[in-house]
C-alpha cells in the first residue's frame, strides 16, 4: 500500500506527489474545517468533564477550606478570650497572693515585735530587780563600810591618844568619832 502512487485527487496545495505533507500541516487552508470540527468536539469533552467533575470536587475543597478556616478563626477567638480570662484571673490571683503574703509580713512584724517588747520589759524587769539588788548591796556594803571606818576610826583615835602619851577614854574616843562622822 505504501507504494502505490498516490491519485492526483489527494494532491494538493498541502500535500506533494509523494503524500508528504509540505510545511506545517496546521496551516493549511484545506484541512481547516477538519481542525476546526475537531477542536470543537475536544473542547465540549473538556468542558463537560471539567463542568461535571473537576470544578465540583474543587468548589467542594473550597468550600471546606473556608468553613475550616472560619472554624479556625472562630475557635481561635474563643481561645483568645478564654485566654484574657485567665491572664485577668491570673494577675487577680497574683495580686491576692501579694496582698496576703504582705498581710502575713505585717502579722509576722506585729508578732516579732510584740514578742521583742515582752522580752525587752522582760529584760528591763531583770535588770531593775538585779538593779535593785546591787542597790541594796552596796547600800549594805556601805553600811558596813561606814561601820568598819567607825571601828577603825575609834582604835586609830585611841592608839593616837596613847601614842602621844595620854590615855584614851573609849566613850571620850567614841563621841569624838561619832561627831565627825556626822558632819
Amino acid at each position: 500500500m505504501a507504494t502505490e502512487p498516490i491519485s492526483e485527487e489527494v494532491v494538493g496545495t498541502c500535500v506533494d506527489s509523494h503524500g508528504s505533507a509540505i510545511g506545517m500541516p496546521q496551516l493549511c487552508f484545506d484541512w481547516f474545517p477538519n481542525q476546526v470540527f475537531w477542536l470543537v468536539i475536544t473542547l465540549v469533552v473538556i468542558f463537560l468533564v471539567l463542568s461535571r467533575v473537576a470544578l465540583p470536587r474543587i468548589a467542594a475543597i473550597l468550600a471546606e477550606r473556608q468553613g475550616t478556616i472560619t472554624n479556625d478563626l472562630a475557635a481561635a477567638e474563643d481561645l483568645k478570650a478564654k485566654a484574657v480570662e485567665a491572664e485577668e484571673a491570673y494577675n487577680k490571683a497574683l495580686a491576692d497572693a501579694r496582698a496576703e503574703a504582705q498581710r502575713i509580713a505585717a502579722e509576722a512584724r506585729a508578732e516579732i515585735q510584740s514578742g521583742l517588747d515582752d522580752a525587752i520589759a522582760l529584760a528591763d524587769a531583770e535588770i531593775a530587780a538585779k538593779a535593785a539588788e546591787s542597790e541594796k548591796a552596796i547600800a549594805d556594803i556601805r553600811a558596813s563600810a561606814l561601820d568598819s571606818i567607825q571601828v577603825v576610826a575609834k582604835d586609830t583615835a585611841a592608839e593616837l591618844v596613847t601614842a602621844l602619851g595620854g590615855e584614851a577614854d573609849a566613850d571620850a574616843v567614841s563621841g569624838a568619832v561619832d561627831a565627825q562622822m556626822k558632819g
